[in-house]
């Protein structure tokens, strides 16, 4: 893992609530490999109830829990956990981390080192002993940083819209 870059000591990392919704829908928009939405449009878009539903149900699963960093009292990060139970390697726990954005302007300052220590750790905390995450094929600075952080890119992943 690669620690040669200061961690920040003014993030901290909390379990997301109904407030935050909107300014993490945001987060994630703003986040996406190909961003082509004004700031305009993803605060419409934010604003829409059906990420309200959605939270509600990420809410009430016991196997899901949704974060957010805090600096200065500002959201300025996000990602999902999602425990998974399974019979491969006699019945080992994965853990599956999604949706992690930071904000861009506070991006490459170590917001995202916090939030993946505190991702794995958690982890750790809930007998997983696999991690595993995605990330969409364009965001090339992203996987940098996921291997940097000691994640191995070793599957191909695969999508289908329903």
């Amino acid at each position: 893992m690669d620690t040669a870059k200061p961690e920040p000591t003014d993030v901290t990392i909390r379990q997301a609530r109904r407030e935050d919704v909107a300014g993490i829908a945001a987060l994630i928009m703003q986040g996406a490999a190909k961003q082509t939405m004004t700031d305009a449009e993803i605060a419409a878009e934010a604003a829409d109830p059906a990420y309200e539903e959605a939270f509600a149900a990420v809410l009430v699963s016991p196997d899901n829990t949704l974060f957010v960093a805090e600096q200065a009292g500002t959201v300025v990060g996000t990602f999902q956990i999602t425990l998974i139970p399974g019979l491969v390697a006699r019945g080992r726990k994965r853990a599956k981390i999604e949706s992690v954005h930071v904000a861009p302007e506070r991006r490459g300052q170590g917001i995202g080192a916090v939030m993946m220590r505190h991702a794995v750790d958690f982890a750790r905390q809930h007998g997983v002993g696999l991690v595993e995450l995605t990330s969409n094929k364009d965001r090339v600075d992203a996987h940098r940083f996921y291997r940097n952080f000691g994640f191995a890119q070793s599957h191909e992943g695969f999508k289908m819209e329903l």
